[in-house]
């Protein structure tokens, strides 16, 4: 039955894409290329659109039954209606975050929250009045972070589907059917319209789909995995490791240039992978393979003992960190670890010296 839901939703978006595409040349929605964009010729956008209306048809089709469901998809519509606004006016960021919020809250209002955990040496830590700010905060957090990995042809729609194949694994394991069936439409719309997206692209999602897919994201890894472990927790945030770190490292970067929390630079991963001498192609087919890696860790770690999954965690953090200083993604000179590594070295080459 997934199989078929993955199939049908991937069908109806590979054949709707063309003609999203049409309306937004039509109605001149497009993406002007800048110093900032990659892309050097008008782009429509408004691809995202595709994307949910194939969701939406594999929910007629399939209609899943859970007390979720309402919530979900009034919360996913306000979303929707947040990312067209910005791509047909360019709103501000402002009255873009207001509509995530009050996305967030219809979807805290119908049970997608995040109340207690359970520690993984016993006892259990309860939020209490800090359960909405932190549900809030981890909704429109992953909803920011795919949007501002969206910056490459098919970057956005492999990286969300790559976290989307793990969330539907993660599922499926758990036998959560409601989460896998949601996950396996919103895969199948997504993966049909990266047939349109991977580069050369003919068809940007814009923050329609951008908003759509971190959203979807969101809900879902949180409805998976609420309400557990600790460890649990950090499933998710492992299986999106990439839009996380990268959204993480973009504000730490931003604090010490002292530039506003929300000012556009040059400086996310696809960026500086692009200025290190990676083709376009190249540099989004090395942040699959990175996302892979994490979706792989993400599996393995929920599989693992509470120390094994203390070492794997502290071994992801440290290759994070090595990999941020290499590609210069906080800035050029930040390089600490990779200093202390060198100085290391150049103390254990002057002992032999001595020796």
């Amino acid at each position: 039955m997934e199989f078929l839901i993955l199939i049908l939703c991937f069908l109806a978006s590979v054949l709707i894409t063309p003609f999203v595409k049409k309306f937004a040349l039509k109605f001149k929605i497009t993406d002007q290329p800048n110093y900032r964009k990659v892309h050097s010729t008008l782009m429509p956008r408004l691809g995202g659109l595709a994307i949910y209306i194939s969701f939406l048809i594999g929910l007629f089709i399939f209609r899943p039954q859970d007390p979720h469901m309402i919530y979900l998809v009034i919360g996913s519509l306000i979303i929707i209606a947040t990312g067209m606004l910005d791509d047909i006016y360019d709103i501000a960021p402002k009255y873009k975050l207001l509509g995530q919020l009050i996305a967030a809250i219809v979807a805290i209002s119908g049970g997608f929250d995040l109340e207690f955990i359970n520690l993984p040496f016993g006892g259990e830590l309860q939020f209490g009045y800090l359960t909405i700010p932190i549900t809030i905060l981890w909704i429109v957090g992953i909803t920011n972070a795919i949007n501002l990995i969206d910056g490459l042809d098919g970057l956005a729609a492999g990286v969300s589907s790559i976290a989307l194949i793990t969330v539907s694994f993660m599922a499926f394991l758990q036998g959560d059917i409601f989460v896998l069936t949601i996950a396996m439409m919103v895969l199948g719309s997504t993966l049909g319209f990266l047939v349109h997206n991977f580069y050369p692209a003919k068809i940007f999602m814009g923050d329609t789909g951008a908003l759509f897919l971190g959203y979807m994201i969101a809900l879902l890894s949180l409805l998976g995995f609420k309400n557990i472990t600790f460890f649990s927790l950090v499933i998710p945030v492992i299986i999106l490791g990439v839009p996380i770190s990268d959204t993480f490292f973009a504000i730490i970067r931003r604090l010490i240039h002292n530039k506003p929390l929300l000012a556009p630079d040059q400086y996310h991963l696809h960026h500086r992978l692009l200025k290190s001498g990676f083709s376009h192609r190249q540099t989004v087919l090395l942040i699959y393979g990175i996302a892979v890696l994490f979706s792989l860790a993400a599996v393995i770690f929920s599989m693992a003992t509470v120390w094994g999954s203390l070492l794997l965690l502290a071994v992801l953090i440290l290759a994070i960190e090595i990999f941020v200083e290499l590609v210069g993604l906080v800035s050029k000179d930040y390089k600490p670890l990779l200093r202390f590594m060198e100085g290391k070295q150049a103390q254990r080459i002057e002992r032999r010296k001595r020796a």
